[in-house]
Parts: structure tokens; sequence; C-alpha cells
């Protein structure tokens, strides 16, 4: 009771200001005791009648009954009501926390006391005690002993006592000689070193440790980054003893938001990955998963996908969904409505026919692009005539691009964004879509319907921006509804179009096998997600070329004699220059767009010798994955020709397979991916024909992570006329 009288006392200062905030009336305190204004005695200076100066304060002059009066008292009174209602909802809140912090603490000590009862008995062969079950299953028998008690049951000097297994007794309790010895961990380590190199790490009831704050606790360190083999006692480890970075979900979501690691959260995923190894479990507010990065892991992931891949459902774009009624398309959808929607929309922009039609947009487009840098730099550039040079920041130039090839390929038109003045609409889209991808991470650990009741200011800015979204696509829709009607009308051949492409959207609405719902949502989501994922990988090639000049310019002259073998064929120049496609390829890799591919396993599965039970979420994090100097030579530096056929040939197997997911794998890959790739493609190659660029700082560019991995400050280019 002392420490909750202490906690009331502590409120009082923050309740105090509190009401005056909400009432606006300063001098008043509703938790003080109110001052008797007139005294007992009617006398004493300072204490009756009087004021500190010893004159009578001036009676009211108003009638107490006067309207005006009253209705003031009245609303007086009413804010101190809410005012104490508000207080008392916030003391409550208060003593509900210390209570709870209290009980956990209470747990943790029984939870010790009773894994030291539980050693002994084990050790003596005596019966286990209900009781102390119950401590420990009430910690999820993951229980981290102080160093004091760790000393009594792990001694110095290895055990003689061969009648009992200690690790059987703690799960995942590992130790050996390599404290004696003094050996050095090294990367290369074998299971045996590995085993030895366990001992230097505390004692701890769980085989993991918890990250805080970027420190091991538990233990000192990670295990070699290698695949685990089995633990000393020869068993696949259980589900518990992954290494994790904290129990508390809710606990862990005050800690991304306190420290802004939603904002570098693949910066988070690199350094927990380099403390605790190659696997480890996170839980962040009403989301946990188990987080892997080696390819063999990978590919044991994906191998148990089953027919209907599922990934993580965006909750705040599923809940958006419901409440304005719309239908949602594949990216939301799970099981056998989601296959029967995706092999009908693959038909439309994955298969090579498919391709083969909208490459043309997409170089068209990007050939005016790169026409229009030509004028800009000419009219704003510097220099002698002929071989001027301009430094701006491409990015918005790159997102009207990204913008007008994705309405060119999905509704068949131009919208007209390389014009002088660009439509303030268009802007707005883009806008909508950077405010949609900001807005989604944080929502993404909160139940949305939740927010959504109380009106949460988060969730308001998110679905604004999905309702103008919405909206702008409608009117696309409306619009390529009416032409294919009129063209229709006319008499013209069903799915030509007077021999013309009619975008995807015309061919969905000629073949008509999708309700139209289902072709508003799918188109929906087509272009939200073809313009920043497509923008900003742009920025950072643009960037890399720029600062290794050498790189550019072995790419340039293969697209120059590709180029001219090709005969203008968008097709055959691109398939002529496969570093090109290795360019795009090591910039997501460095750079990925999504920081994580993920998967529910439909069957139990091993990875790093950790039992995962079916229906885990498991996420391969591309980052981390990306920058290993186990799985690639040299990670940090932009070299392309890593990604061709002959650097691939003597590195085949898993070592070589599951290295390159920023599209993701199998089915459940980017529906948009052969736009994007080729989209990426013919802007570098037109771009690389008619500049040279470079780069005023070689630093490299510091990232940040909304949805989408993203540069903190656009890098600045200089674009030199060839």
């Amino acid at each position: 009771m002392e420490s909750v009288v202490r906690v009331k006392k502590s409120l009082r200062t923050p309740v105090r200001k509190l009401t005056s905030c909400v009432s606006g009336v300063k001098e008043r305190r509703l938790c003080a005791k109110p001052r008797n204004r007139r005294g007992r005695g009617g006398g004493g200076r300072g204490r009756g009648g009087c004021n500190r100066s010893g004159r009578t304060p001036p009676l009211r002059t108003a009638h107490p009954k006067e309207p005006s009066v009253i209705c003031s008292y009245q609303a007086d009174l009413e804010k101190e009501r809410f005012c104490f209602l508000i207080s008392q909802v916030y003391l409550c809140f208060v003593c509900c926390v210390y209570r709870k912090l209290r009980e956990a603490m209470n747990a943790q000590k029984n939870a010790e006391r009773a894994a030291m009862r539980s050693h002994f008995r084990k050790k003596y062969q005596l019966s286990e005690s209900t009781k102390d079950t119950n401590h420990l299953r009430s910690v999820g028998r993951k229980v981290s002993l102080p160093h004091e008690l760790s000393k009594i049951i792990h001694p110095e000097s290895k055990s003689k006592d061969n009648s009992f297994n200690l690790l059987s007794a703690f799960q995942g309790l590992s130790f050996g000689t390599a404290a004696l010895t003094g050996n050095k961990h090294s990367k290369t380590s074998t299971p045996t070193s590995g085993r030895r190199d366990s001992c230097q790490r505390a004692l701890c009831m769980a085989a993991a440790g918890t990250v805080v704050d970027g420190k091991l606790e538990g233990r000192k360190g990670a295990e070699s980054a290698g695949v685990r083999k089995r633990g000393v006692d020869g068993r696949v480890r259980s589900f518990d003893e992954i290494p994790h970075t904290g129990r508390n979900g809710w606990v862990n979501l005050v800690k991304f938001w306190r420290e802004d690691r939603f904002r570098q959260l693949h910066k988070h995923m690199e350094r927990t990955f380099n403390t605790l190894g190659p696997i480890y479990r996170e839980h962040v507010g009403t989301q946990s998963s188990v987080n892997i990065m080696l390819p063999p892991d990978i590919s044991e992931l994906f191998r148990s996908e089953g027919l209907h891949p599922r990934r993580m459902t965006l909750q705040p774009w599923a809940t958006h969904r419901e409440t304005r009624q719309h239908s949602k398309g594949v990216f939301l959808k799970n099981g056998e409505e989601w296959r029967a929607d995706r092999l009908l929309l693959n038909k439309e922009v994955m298969m090579s026919a498919a391709v083969k039609r909208f490459l043309p947009l997409l170089d068209e487009v990007a050939r005016d692009f790169c026409r229009m840098l030509r004028a800009k730099v000419e009219r704003e550039g510097r220099g002698e005539e002929g071989r001027r040079s301009l430094t701006m920041d491409p990015s918005p130039d790159l997102f009207r691009f990204a913008l007008e090839a994705s309405c060119h390929v999905i509704y068949g038109e131009r919208i007209g964004l390389f014009s002088s003045s660009p439509s303030l609409e268009s802007q707005k889209f883009i806008w909508a879509v950077e405010r949609m991808l900001a807005t989604t991470p944080p929502l993404l650990y909160l139940p949305p319907r939740l927010l959504l009741r109380i009106g949460a200011p988060l969730w308001t800015q998110h679905a604004s921006a999905w309702d103008h979204i919405f909206t702008h696509a409608e009117a696309r829709i409306q619009r390529g509804y009416q032409r294919l009607s009129s063209s229709q009308g006319r008499g013209a051949e069903a799915g030509a179009a007077g021999g013309r492409y009619t975008g995807v959207l015309g061919q969905l609405m000629e073949k008509g096998q999708l309700s139209l719902d289902l072709i508003k949502a799918n188109i929906t989501e087509l272009m939200a997600g073809g313009v920043d994922t497509t923008a900003v990988p742009l920025q950072f090639a643009l960037f890399e070329l720029g600062r290794n000049p050498e790189v550019q310019e072995r790419v340039r002259q293969q697209v120059r004699v590709s180029w001219a073998e090709a005969g203008s064929d968008p097709q055959k120049a691109l398939q002529g220059a496969p570093l090109l496609k290795g360019t795009i390829k090591e910039i997501l890799r460095l750079y990925p767009v999504g920081t994580t591919v993920q998967r529910y396993p439909i069957k139990d599965i091993v990875l790093q010798n950790y039992h995962i039970p079916a229906g885990t979420m498991v996420q391969a994090c591309l980052y981390p994955l990306g920058r290993s100097a186990e799985v690639f030579e040299d990670p940090l530096s932009f070299n392309p020709e890593r990604w061709s056929s002959s650097s691939e040939e003597g590195q085949r197997g898993d070592r070589m397979g599951f290295r390159s997911l920023a599209f993701g794998f199998g089915a459940r890959q980017c529906v948009g991916r052969r736009i994007a790739e080729n989209e990426l493609q013919l802007l570098l190659m037109h771009v690389l024909l008619s500049f040279h660029l470079s780069v005023s700082s070689t630093e490299d560019i510091s990232t940040t992570c909304t949805l989408i991995l993203q540069p903190e400050t656009p890098p600045r280019i200089t674009f030199t006329k060839l």
C-alpha cells in the first residue's frame, strides 16, 4: 500500500496540470483540500473573511438566481466533474500498470525459486512439484537466473556427476570448456567448436537470449552465423528456445516507437542477426514472427508454402476495404479465391505474350522521359553547347515517370505528366501513395478496428490516403470502360480497339472473366504498388552508377552494342544486355524495396535446428541477406557482374539459389514484377545512351523504411549530355 500511496502522490502534479489544461482554470486545484474562505471565528488576519492585507473582499453584486450566474456555475461544475473523471481514470490506469508490474516481478521471482528447486529435484531424482510447474508455466518456462544462482547449479569446473543430464533438466542450457581454455570464436567454427564457444555465454534457462536496446541479455553473443547443427544432446530444439528480442509484444512496441525503430527496421534486423545469429523470434504488438536470412533456410521455407501460399495480411489495408465495402484484390486474398483471381491476372501481366504487348508502351514513356530530361539540361544546365550538364534531384521526375508508365500499361492511355505543368490530380495521387505507405507500418502492430472506433489521427490519414487512391483509380476505370464501350459500339474488333493495345484494364474488361468490382480492386492495387516501388530503386540505381564510373561505362558499352544490333527493338535490346539486368538485381540486393518476404508453412519444418510449427509466420529478411558476407563475396561493393552466368556457374546449389528475392518467389511473387523489371531496365538503358552520370559525394546514402526502403534525402545526380 505504501508504494500505491507514493504513486498517487507522484500523480498529483500531472493530474493538476491535466485538469488545468482541460478546464482552462489554472488556479483551481481539484486534488487539494478547499480552503475555508470565511474562517471559523470570522476574525484573524488572513484566516476569516479578510484577505492577507486585512481588507474584506467585496461581495458579489449579481443576484444568486441570475441565469448567467447559474449557467456559469453549472459550466464550472461540469468542467470539474470532467476533470475529476479524467484524473480518476488516469490514476486507475497507472495503478493497474503498477499492479501488473508487481505481479510480473513476483511471478519471475517465484519462477526462479521453482527453477532452483526443480534442478535439485532432478539431480536427486525426486518427484516434481505441481506448484513449481505452475510457477514455471506462468513465465513460459523461460527463466534467466541471477548470477549468484547460476553459479550454484553451474560451477566453473566440469561436473563429474553422470547420474543425471543437466541439459535435459534445463532445455537449451549450453556449457563447455572454451571459457577455461580461452579459445576465441571463429566464423568458420565447426559444430564442435560452436559447442565449446557456447560456454562463454551466461547461464539461461532458454537457449534464446534477449536483445534489449541492441544488446544481448542472457548471453553475450550469437553462435556462428552458419547453419546450426544439433545441440549438445543431439536433439532438435523447441520453438521456445529460438533466440528472441523480448517476450512482451506491447513492451517491444513501446520501444519501437520510443527509439523510432519503424523508420530503421532494416538496420534493426541487421543488428539483431549480428547479435543473435541467423534466426530469431520477434513479437511486436499484435504481430509475432520468426526471422531468417540464409538461403538454405529460405529454400526450406518456400518448399513448405503449399498450393495456396500465404503472406502477412496488411490488416490496415484489409480493414479499409471492409469499412468502405470495397472488394479485395489478390494482394489481400488467400486460399482458392486468391488462386483463381491470380491465374487470370497472370495472363495479362506475367506471361511472355503479355510482356510483348506492353513493352512498346513502356519504351515510349522511357524515350519521352529522356527527351524531357535532355531539354531540361539544355535549358538549365551549364557548359558548352552539346556537352551541357545539370546537377539536380531527379526524384520528382522519376515519380512522374513511374506514374505515367503505370497508367500507360494499366489503363492504356497517357496522362501527360511530362508537360511543363503536370496535372494537380496526378501530384495528389503521388502524395496519397506516399502517405499510405508511410502510415502503414505503425498500423501493422495495432488493432485497426480500435483505432477506427476512437478516430485516431494515424488511421484517419491512412484511410483518407486510400480513399484518394480509389477515387483516382475509379475515375480512370470509368474512362476506360466508356472508351471500350464506344469502340465496341463502332464495331471495332474485340480485343484490338483498332489494332492498339488497350492496357491491362481493357484486356480484363474485354474477356469478362472478372467482375467489375474485382477488376477495380486489382487495378487499384497495381497502381498503388507501381509508383514508389519503381521510382525509388531508380534513385538508388542512378546514384550507384554515378559513384561507380567504371561499372557505368561497362554497362553503357554493352547497351550501345545491344541497341545497335537490335535495330531499336526494345525486347531484343534488353535480351542482349545482361549487365543491365544485373544492375537492377544488384540495386535490389543492396536496397530491397520490401525488406521482408513472409510465408506461413503448411507443415512443421526445422530451421537452424529449431522446430517451427505449421502456421507460424516466417520472414526472410532481405536487407541483412543482401549485405551478408556469408552469402555474397564483398557484399558492400556494387558489382552487377556477380549476377552473370559465368559467375554463377561455380556457385550452384543452396548457396546460389534464393539470393535475389526482391520480387518474392513462386506463385505468390509480385504480380507486377514483369512491368517493374522492364520499366526499370528500359529507363536506365535510355538514360545511359543519352547521359553520363556522376555524383558530388560518394558517401553511402542514409536510408529509411516506411513500408518500402527509400533514401532519407534523395541523392543529387549530375547529368552530362553525351
